[in-house]
């Protein structure tokens, strides 16, 4: 009988000690393989593009960009990768952001090794996962624009407000949707006003959210998907070792 396929893994972190010691947990982990690891955004997108993993292990802050940018980029050309952020952010606005690229999944790094192995199991086999501590804010109001189905609040905008919305979803500045749309970035950053001010909002990634709420298959992380399987338990040392 054969076994099964390990998760093949890609590791991208700027702290190289960090990558050394997940290294060397997950490669002694049955049914795990890392394949390649890095430090920086771009690494990211070249590692996923050649080796086509199973699963990305991500962190939200690299020197030459945001993780978050490197999620977008590597599932629209590699759908079949899974996304897991890894990371000390635990701001609201952070993980909006991160769940709206795309990812699959998002824990924070003071995660026990087990904990963590269990996490890259969940969402390695299809689930979408969340630190439990950073739903309560973040998937009430997640919760709330795709409870609310997200059309009946796009109701409330005009058809030149409704315009914004996948332009913003994409991350596109002011400048940029300007330029998209042929107006004044005046106009725009009126629009922007009127509709932070009838959905009662105040950041770009709630824009992003309503937007991905309002269509089915939209790839950003459904809040009724999320499991504790991954609950983070005390903290323990990584062990470090000098490579792969």
């Amino acid at each position: 009988m054969n076994k099964s396929k390990p998760i093949r893994l890609v590791l991208v972190d700027d702290h190289e000690v960090v990558r050394i010691g997940l290294c060397a947990v997950l490669n002694l982990t049955p049914g795990m393989k890392v394949v390649g690891q890095g430090g920086r955004m771009e690494d990211a997108k070249k590692l996923c593009y050649r080796l086509k993993p199973d699963l990305l292990l991500l962190d939200i802050r690299l020197p030459d960009g945001s993780g978050v940018d490197a999620a977008r980029a590597i599932l629209a050309k590699c759908p079949d990768t899974r996304v897991l952020f890894l990371t000390s952010f635990a701001d609201d606005h952070t993980v909006l952001e991160a769940i709206l690229s795309g990812a699959q999944g998002y824990i924070l790094k003071d995660i026990a090794s087990n904990a963590l192995i269990r996490a890259i199991r969940t969402v390695a086999s299809g689930q979408a996962l969340i630190d439990p501590r950073l739903t309560k804010h973040t998937v009430e109001w997640l919760s709330t624009v795709y409870g609310e189905s997200g059309q009946s609040k796009r109701s409330l905008l005009s058809p030149q407000e409704q315009r914004l919305l996948p332009l913003v979803a994409k991350g596109l500045t002011n400048k940029e949707i300007a330029h998209d749309l042929r107006l004044s970035e005046k106009t725009v950053k009126n629009y922007l006003a009127n509709i932070y001010s009838k959905l009662n909002i105040g950041r770009r990634s709630q824009i992003a959210a309503l937007y991905a709420g309002s269509f089915k298959g939209s790839g950003a992380l459904d809040p009724s998907t999320l499991n504790e399987s991954a609950k983070p338990e005390r903290a323990r040392t990584i062990p470090h070792l000098n490579s792969c």
